[in-house]
């Protein structure tokens, strides 16, 4: 299996693990990953925040590190690319409400490439109107967002994970092991009991 070159986006308070989790885990097996911002160069870096659940209604916030961008938002070119990677936290908040951002989503969906999102990722899936009639996990207070654009909520425990066709989706970062794991799968790079295992 040739490595793929996996897009992700991220923004000012992303989830700090939901952004170098599998930022990592995709380099170390071998993939070639850009992280990009809009309005942002490589070398830039964008603030994280960290969500835990700690016994309140919803997750508490605090601020994580500094995640530096490796490649300039303004010189991708979507068709490149092979995957995208959409984390959460507060970033898809925002990055939703830019035209070029939107149809970067839309054309990984046009083009049926694999795309795994995370947690508040749903929102940018919601906004980019690409989630009609899938099934889709997200973090609980994303349900609305998901239903209002013509998706159905995938109600799984917090360390699981959906695959929808090319799509992998996931409620928070506890679920890192089964979304990577299918994200992987969909790729074409899964992983077997014993170690890494490569599809032709």
């Amino acid at each position: 299996m040739s490595a793929r070159k996996i897009l992700l986006i991220a923004g000012d308070f992303v989830e700090d693990y939901e952004v170098m989790v599998p930022f990592q885990t995709l380099l170390a097996v071998g993939h070639k990953v850009d992280a990009v911002c809009p309005g942002k160069a490589a070398g830039d870096s964008v603030a994280t925040s960290i969500h835990d659940f700690e016994g309140q209604q919803t997750y508490s916030e605090k601020r994580g590190h500094n995640f530096t961008l490796n490649a300039s938002f303004a010189d991708i070119h979507p068709e490149s690319y092979d995957a995208l990677v959409i984390p959460g936290g507060r970033a898809p908040e925002y990055l939703r409400l830019d035209p070029k951002v939107i149809a970067l989503v839309q054309h990984f969906f046009a083009a049926n490439k694999p795309v795994a999102a995370i947690c508040h990722g749903a929102q940018l899936l919601a906004a980019a109107g690409v989630i009609k009639g899938r099934r889709v996990s997200a973090y609980p207070a994303c349900r609305p967002d998901v239903e209002l654009a013509g998706g159905t909520y995938a109600d799984i425990a917090i360390d699981a994970a959906v695959t929808d066709g090319h799509l992998v989706t996931a409620p928070a970062w506890p679920a890192h092991p089964a979304w990577l794991n299918q994200f992987l799968a969909v790729i074409g790079h899964g992983l077997s009991e014993g170690g890494l295992s490569k599809a032709a």
